[in-house]
């Protein structure tokens, strides 16, 4: 297998290792699977894999045998047992061997294992590169109407104090990502909606890409309350940034901001600039108040 753009680029690289190749596999619909990956999991010598009988399953659905007609050997590679893992790993790549690394439903390293071992690679030179996927994540962030200009992945929310983690992501301005279980999305969304404000916009993405796909999107506190009910599948949410503050706009204090910034330093031209794009404000109705 030969690395993709970034494999070998490390002036580091180790002389003679494999490379350590990121696949990700489709998070619902197995139709999604790009050739790319088809043909990498058929050519593949080592394949780690988070839940073996997962990616067994995903080849039989997608008629490819694992390694081609010799078999590759597929080792697990999950939580539990990633530490000593990707040491093992890491020995097979530095000499020479090739591996291929699959999460479930998902990109490796993305709230699933992969982190140890890739950044074990980067210290010791060894390539790595990555089979691009689909993610919930970004597949959720698009389908919740919500903006996606700027965003954040918060991943799973901690089980215990999540009143205290919401509220310190109260002033985030962000979009925000988080993954869920369905039998703690009821008491997450309602630590959201006191965390955040009931009113605050979001959407639950359950099941997506597959048959029984949803997208609901409501205030948080409403999903609260519908989430009091049964709710089953892979689950994303996706909530709203915080509102700018609120910020007085009179000339005064328009020429009063770009002031305090001419007296830091700034030019008079730089100074109009940041105070427009900081406050929301056209610019030239900072400048008019700063020359009045």
């Amino acid at each position: 297998m030969t690395a993709g753009p970034g494999g070998t680029g490390d002036p580091r690289a180790a002389q003679g290792a494999g490379t350590l190749t990121l696949a990700g596999l489709p998070i619902g619909n197995g139709d999604d699977a790009p050739p790319r990956l088809l043909r990498a999991l058929e050519e593949a010598r080592i394949i780690a894999a988070e839940d073996t009988r997962r990616l067994r399953r995903f080849a039989a659905r997608a008629q490819l045998r694992l390694g081609g007609e010799t078999g590759a050997r597929v080792v697990s590679y999950y939580d539990a047992n990633e530490s000593r893992r990707a040491e093992e790993l890491l020995g097979e790549l530095k000499a020479g061997g090739d591996v291929v690394m699959v999460t479930d439903a998902g990109m490796p390293g993305v709230s699933d294992p992969g982190y140890r071992l890739v950044a074990a690679c980067a210290d010791a030179g060894v390539p790595v590169t990555a089979i691009p996927g689909p993610t919930a994540a970004t597949t959720a962030l698009v389908l919740s109407g919500l903006p996606t200009d700027r965003f954040c992945f918060e991943g799973f929310p901690p089980r215990k104090g999540r009143r205290a983690f919401f509220g310190e992501l109260a002033g985030e301005r962000r979009t925000m990502v988080f993954f869920e279980s369905t039998h703690r999305l009821a008491a997450t969304l309602a630590a959201m909606a006191e965390g955040f404000g009931a009113d605050r916009r979001a959407a639950v993405c359950r099941e997506l890409t597959k048959t029984y796909e949803e997208v609901r999107r409501a205030p948080l506190g409403e999903l609260a309350e519908w989430a009091r009910g049964e709710v089953r599948g892979e689950i994303t949410v996706v909530v709203a940034g915080a509102a700018p503050p609120a910020v007085a706009r009179t000339s005064e204090d328009l020429a009063a901001a770009v002031a305090e910034r001419e007296g830091g330093g700034v030019s008079r031209t730089d100074a109009i600039r940041e105070v427009a794009r900081e406050l929301g404000v056209p610019k030239r109705e900072v400048y008019d108040a700063a020359h009045r």
